[in-house]
Parts: C-alpha cells; sequence; structure tokens
C-alpha cells in the first residue's frame, strides 16, 4: 500500500469513510457486510478509517469498534466530535466547540470504539461561539494525557486553520475535494501547503454520483438523505449526469472505472491528500483500490478537469451553508 504524510502521522494512501454503514446513505444497511468490508479494507492496507459520533449517532462508532476488535494495531483510527443533533427535527445541525463538550464527546468515542487511543480527532464543524483557541486547547489536553494522538479540523476556514495550527499542531483538514467540488483549491489549499497540514478528501466520489451507478432520482432509497442534496434533487440531476457522461468517457479511454478515474484525479492533485470514498459493500472498496494503479499526468489532470461541465447546485442545502468555511 502507498503511503502519504497528514503533517507527521503516515496512512496509506486512500481511507474508507465509513458514515454510509450506519447513516444516511442506509437504504440497503447491511452491518455484517459492513464489517467484512472493513475487514477487507485492513487486507488490502486501507487501513485508515473514518467515523464521527453523529453518524447513526453513535451507532457507526459501534459498528467500527466491533470490526477492529482484535486488529487495533493494524488500524488508523479516525473519528470526530462537534456536531449535536436534534432528536425532535432531524434535520436541525447544532455545534458545540466547548472544552467541557471536547472531553465528554472524546470519553463517549473512545467507550462506544472500544479502544484506548483515538489516532486522529476531529472538530467535526467549528462553533462560531467559542475561539478555536479553547476548542483546540480542550484537544491538546487530550493528546497530552493519551488518549488522542494527532488532531484535525473539518470544514475550517484559513483564518481558523491558523489560529488552531498555532494552538496544536494540526495533521489534517477534512473537507470535501472531487471533480465535482473543487472550491477548496483557492485558498484552503495553499494554506495546508504553506502548513504542512494534510487533507482528508470526504465525497471524492461526489456521493456516489461521480461512479455513474446512480442514473436516477428514483435509484436513491427513500430514506436516502442524497434526496435533499442540492445536485441530486430533480431539477439538476439530469444536468449532473451529463457531468457524469463525460467522466466515464474519460475514465474508458483510460482503461478505469469512472470511480478508479475520479479517485486517481483527486490522489494526483497534490501528494498531501488523501482520498476517503464510502462504501459499505466489498466490490465497491476493491474497485475503489484499483484507483492507485490509474496513473495521471499532471497534463492528464488538469484536461480531465477542463474537460468536466460545471456542477449544477451546491454542494450542501441552505441549512448546512453556514456550518462550512468557518
Amino acid at each position: 500500500m502507498k503511503k502519504r504524510e497528514l503533517g507527521d502521522l503516515e496512512v496509506p494512501a486512500l481511507g474508507l469513510g465509513c458514515m454510509g454503514m450506519s447513516a444516511f446513505y442506509t437504504g440497503d444497511r447491511d452491518d455484517e457486510e459492513s464489517v467484512a468490508t472493513i475487514h477487507r479494507a485492513l487486507d488490502l492496507g486501507i487501513t485508515l478509517l473514518d467515523t464521527s459520533d453523529m453518524y447513526g449517532p453513535h451507532t457507526n462508532e459501534e459498528l467500527v469498534g466491533r470490526a477492529i476488535a482484535g486488529r487495533r494495531d493494524e488500524v488508523v483510527l479516525a473519528t470526530k466530535f462537534g456536531i449535536v443533533l436534534n432528536p425532535d427535527d432531524p434535520g436541525a445541525r447544532g455545534v458545540n466547540g466547548r472544552p467541557e463538550y471536547v472531553r465528554s464527546s472524546a470519553e463517549g468515542s473512545l467507550q462506544r470504539l472500544g479502544v484506548d487511543v483515538i489516532d486522529l480527532y476531529y472538530q467535526h464543524r467549528v462553533d462560531p461561539d467559542v475561539p478555536i483557541e479553547e476548542t483546540v486547547g480542550a484537544m491538546k489536553e487530550l493528546v497530552d494525557e493519551g488518549k488522542v494522538r494527532y488532531l484535525g479540523l473539518s470544514e475550517a476556514g484559513p483564518d481558523t486553520i491558523r489560529r488552531a495550527h498555532a494552538t496544536h499542531p494540526i495533521a489534517a483538514l477534512q473537507t470535501e475535494y472531487s471533480l465535482w467540488s473543487r472550491d477548496v483549491e483557492a485558498d484552503i489549499l495553499p494554506t495546508l501547503k504553506e502548513l504542512g497540514i494534510g487533507l482528508v478528501a470526504y465525497s471524492p466520489l461526489g456521493r456516489g454520483f461521480l461512479t455513474g451507478a446512480i442514473k436516477s432520482y428514483d435509484d436513491l432509497p427513500e430514506d436516502d438523505y442524497r434526496r435533499t442534496s442540492p445536485r441530486f434533487t430533480p431539477e439538476n440531476f439530469d444536468k449532473n449526469l451529463e457531468l457524469v457522461a463525460v467522466v466515464e468517457r474519460l475514465a474508458a479511454e483510460k482503461g478505469a472505472t469512472p470511480a478508479q478515474l475520479a479517485l486517481a484525479w483527486v490522489l494526483a492533485q497534490w501528494d498531501g491528500i488523501v482520498p476517503i470514498p464510502g462504501t459499505k459493500k466489498r466490490s465497491r472498496l476493491e474497485e475503489n483500490a484499483g484507483a492507485l494503479d490509474v496513473e495521471l499526468s499532471a497534463t492528464d489532470a488538469d484536461a480531465i478537469a477542463a474537460a468536466l461541465p460545471e456542477a449544477a447546485g451546491g454542494r450542501y442545502g441552505e441549512a448546512m451553508l453556514p456550518l462550512l468555511g468557518r
């Protein structure tokens, strides 16, 4: 398995996002297959596993914990805190970065995961009401106590990244990055490269759209989060199929699947980027792993990006936009 570095943390060049095994994309939830997928990932050397306390909530951490029992020493375990769900309003999202919440969240995650230490602990979204120095200061205490090894942020803005990094070294920023979500290139990527912070790219397959496997809005299960995502709504769906058609054509020219081309493109942008495509099926995991064998030159990567039409619709709906880039 090829390796990359997130700050001083060495990880495989490709990770596994575990969210969809338990939340948001769960139309055909199958915990047995999900555990088998995690085991297969470890066998392939895809040892960076990504979860969060809000996936479920809590049930995804429990699933990952069961899957890695007996194999903990093989795993780079990443989880997150900070998004607060409202049980009375499933669509509502709050954030909490208070120091006492940081500690209680970490203790809960350690228990659910069944481990003594979290390898990479992210603040899932920045709390605008708590100075980042206070939140990261509380995260630093967890490092000092041996409960966390490395720190990360998710969807933070450049100024916040700098202030956090000055408080304690930040190993990674997690944010969305793919062929159809490239806004991080303007300010975020230059900041990360300057500070020596890695980028963990979530949704590198455009929430599955870029794989070409989703051909109709009706292919999405009734309870699937993507039914409310702007790029999947009926008014944008057909427009974005045109983008996918270009990805399919370019992939065929390279002898790759659309998913493999999309992942190879992200990997080619910088050696400090680690994509974490999510899947709950071994077959898709193995397909994704094949992206590591797809060679793209800088010229290839630029030509692929230039050939794509702009995605129709934003990457999140109006309710979630205020949580991004803080």
